[in-house]
């Protein structure tokens, strides 16, 4: 793998943290943590794993790259003043953007679940166009475990809103995925994008979340490592959209639960896991007349709600 250049700035700031030689500063690099605030984010386990320090030693960097990158309390008045960086983008149907107060949100974890075509990638290519609007100019990163993106989809939609198709493609950064291995390490390498190639990145997508999950790991005896691996990769998500301010969107497939006999049935794979780390949940489902139904199942401080809409050639609108 191509080393990525270190800058004699980075060397220098990692290597003012206790215990931290150039040696040591080397591997820190090589392995992803370029920055103070990686490290400070950063397992006490999974460095020791990198560097070979000891726990306490291990203890002490992290500690003292939290103190440097201010990863510490805050009043209420401080986190309202940082909530106002929080930005929305809108999906182009006024009734979904109501519903999740004024679109998609930025610094969060968004999922929306449902069965095959309930729309969940239609939105996905929706956002990775309206991102690119202004005010938010930004860059989309794709990451496709089911070879579901199409460029064409893309041109259609951005043509539609009097964008150029082309230099939309060319501000989508796109990977396929072929197993949750490949998967997490293609989030890792998404933040690189962001603090290496210092990309202005608005929006990360990931579809779908838990396809490569579901297919790896089979049965009741393999749901244990396969939660705790889920877990590993939604945490690091959500340290993306909170320490870069992103929009996190995924995309989450469905099972039926045949105990149950009165009501819907349909239940997300990946369970509480996915439940708590996701911000925002909302179930899609097929409506009458080819309509689509968002259904908001879950969000801190919104009341629950349906929100119907149609997908166009020209992208999601309406009803």
């Amino acid at each position: 793998m191509k080393k990525k250049p270190e800058t004699e700035e980075t060397v220098s700031e990692i290597t003012d943290l206790p215990g931290v030689g150039p040696a040591t500063a080397e591997k820190l690099i090589n392995a992803g943590y370029s920055t103070l605030m990686k490290i400070a984010t950063a397992s006490v386990a999974d460095v020791m794993d990198l560097t070979e320090m000891n726990k306490l030693s291990t203890m002490k960097l992290i500690n003292a790259a939290r103190e440097l990158c201010g990863l510490d309390f805050k009043t209420g008045f401080e986190q309202e003043e940082y909530r106002k960086k929080i930005f929305h983008v809108k999906i182009g149907s006024e009734k979904l953007d109501a519903l999740i107060d004024g679109g998609f949100e930025s610094g969060s974890i968004t999922e929306c679940y449902g069965e095959f075509s309930s729309g969940k990638t239609q939105i996905a290519h929706q956002l990775a166009v309206n991102v690119q609007k202004e005010p938010h100019s930004g860059v989309c990163i794709w990451i496709d475990s089911e070879g579901s993106f199409r460029p064409q989809r893309i041109r259609e939609i951005a043509e539609a809103a009097g964008i150029d198709g082309e230099l939309v493609l060319k501000n989508i950064k796109y990977a396929r995925s072929y197993s949750t291995d490949h998967q997490m390490l293609l989030a890792e390498k998404a933040e690189r994008l962001i603090t290496d190639d210092k990309l202005p990145v608005k929006l990360i997508v990931v579809d779908s979340l838990t396809a490569a999950f579901r297919g790896e790991y089979l049965g009741r005896g393999t749901l244990a490592e396969r939660q705790q691996k889920l877990n590993k990769h939604l945490q690091h998500l959500t340290r993306l959209a909170d320490i870069y301010n992103v929009i996190v969107y995924v995309t989450n497939q469905v099972m039926v639960n045949p105990g149950q006999l009165f009501g819907d049935p349909t239940r997300a794979v990946g369970g509480h896991i996915v439940g708590h780390n996701a911000m925002y949940r909302i179930y899609l489902r097929k409506g009458s007349r080819g309509t689509k139904v968002a259904k908001l199942v879950d969000a801190p401080h919104l009341p629950d709600g349906e929100a119907p809409f149609i997908i166009t050639r020209g992208g999601i609108k309406d009803v």
